[in-house]
C-alpha cells in the first residue's frame, strides 16, 4: 500500500502523535474467523513512510476487529518502532483477562483496551451498559485507559456508568457524533459535553470521513470541532485512522479496498480549527503524551527499525 507523500500545509510540532491507526500483515499474522470484513495489507513500513512524510513522530496503534483478541501483529509493530515512539491499545477478553495478562501487555507497550461496540452496531442500552461496567471492573491500572468506539446514542449510558471507571475513557472518531446530531437539542451532544466536563474523558478528532455527512474537505464538521476545541482543548486527541478501512465492500470473503483520504489536508484542517498554534500543539503533542505516557520532551524521531524499550 502506498502512502501519500505530500506534507500538511503547516509544519507539525515536535512530538506530534497519531493516536489511531492500524497495521495489517495477514501473511505473518492471519485474520480472525469469523470477521466482519477482510482488509488488504497495510504494512509496518508503509506506516513509517506515511508518518515520515507527515512529520508524525509518535503513534498509538489500535487493535482492529479483524484480529479479535490476537494482538501479536500490533505488538510486533510496537517492538519494531520502540516504545519511546509507539504505544498500543489492545482488545482482550474482558471476562477472563487477569493481572498477569494485563502486565504482559503493558510490557509490550499497551496502555489500554478497546471496547468496540460499533463493529457490531450495538444499540441495546442494557448490553452496552454491561460492557461498560465489565471494562471498568477489568481495567484498573492507573496508567491505562479504556477506549470506546460506539455510536453517539450510547453516550448517555456511558455517562451514567462513568463513576465505575478508575481510568480515563477515550472516545473514538468524534465520539460517534455527526453534524446532524451535534446540536444542543440532541441528547448525544449533551451527554458528550457532560462526559468532557467530568475531566475524565478524551475525544479523538479522528477519521473525519466517519463523522462527516459530506465529502472532503468535510466542512460540516467545523462547528462541532471548533466548539470542542474552544471548550475542552485539553481533552482532545488527533488520529489518522490509517489505512482507512470501511470501503464499499463488507463481504469478508472479498478483500475490501481502503478509502482514499487526504491526510495532509486533514491535519491542515485541524490546524485551522485550532486557530492558535499552541492549541494545535496541545492536541498533537501534550495531550497524548500525558495520556499514553510518552516523555514530555520529544526525543529524536524514531528510526524505521528498533528495539522496544
Amino acid at each position: 500500500m502506498k502512502s501519500n507523500p505530500n506534507q500538511p500545509a503547516t509544519q507539525l510540532p515536535d512530538g506530534s502523535t497519531d493516536t489511531h491507526l492500524h497495521v495489517f500483515e495477514p501473511a505473518e499474522f492471519p485474520y480472525a474467523t469469523p470477521r466482519s470484513y477482510t482488509p488488504g495489507v497495510a504494512a509496518f513500513e508503509d506506516m513509517m513512510a506515511l508518518h515520515g512524510a507527515l512529520g508524525v513522530q509518535r503513534r498509538v496503534l489500535v487493535q482492529p476487529s479483524v484480529y479479535g483478541t490476537d494482538n501479536r501483529c500490533m505488538l510486533s509493530a510496537v517492538a519494531r518502532v520502540g516504545q519511546a515512539h509507539c504505544r498500543a491499545i489492545a482488545v482482550v477478553d474482558l471476562a477472563s483477562i487477569d493481572a498477569a495478562g494485563l502486565n504482559a501487555l503493558h510490557a509490550g507497550g499497551v496502555r489500554g483496551i478497546r471496547l468496540n461496540l460499533a463493529v457490531r452496531h450495538e444499540a441495546d442500552l442494557q448490553r452496552a451498559r454491561d460492557q461498560f461496567l465489565l471494562a471498568a471492573r477489568a481495567i484498573t491500572r492507573p496508567d491505562w485507559c479504556v477506549q470506546v468506539h460506539c455510536s453517539g446514542d450510547l453516550l448517555g449510558v456511558l455517562a451514567d456508568a462513568l463513576h465505575a471507571f478508575g481510568v480515563p475513557v477515550v472516545l473514538d472518531h468524534f465520539a460517534g457524533l455527526h453534524p446532524s446530531t451535534a446540536h444542543d437539542a440532541h441528547p448525544a451532544l449533551q451527554a458528550l459535553l457532560h462526559l468532557l466536563a467530568s475531566g475524565r474523558v478524551f475525544v479523538k478528532l479522528s477519521a473525519d470521513y466517519r463523522a462527516s455527512e459530506t465529502h472532503e474537505p468535510h466542512e460540516d464538521l467545523a462547528p462541532l470541532a471548533r466548539r470542542l476545541i474552544a471548550q475542552h482543548a485539553d481533552r482532545l486527541l488527533w488520529g489518522s485512522d490509517w489505512p482507512h478501512t470501511g470501503g464499499a465492500n463488507r463481504d469478508p470473503a472479498v478483500i475490501e479496498p481502503f478509502r482514499r483520504v487526504d491526510l495532509p489536508g486533514a491535519l491542515t484542517r485541524l490546524r485551522g480549527w485550532c486557530g492558535d498554534a499552541a492549541v494545535f500543539e496541545q492536541i498533537l503533542v501534550h495531550n497524548p503524551a500525558r495520556l499514553y505516557g510518552f516523555d514530555a520532551t520529544p526525543s529524536t524521531p524514531a528510526p524505521l527499525q528498533g528495539a522496544s524499550t
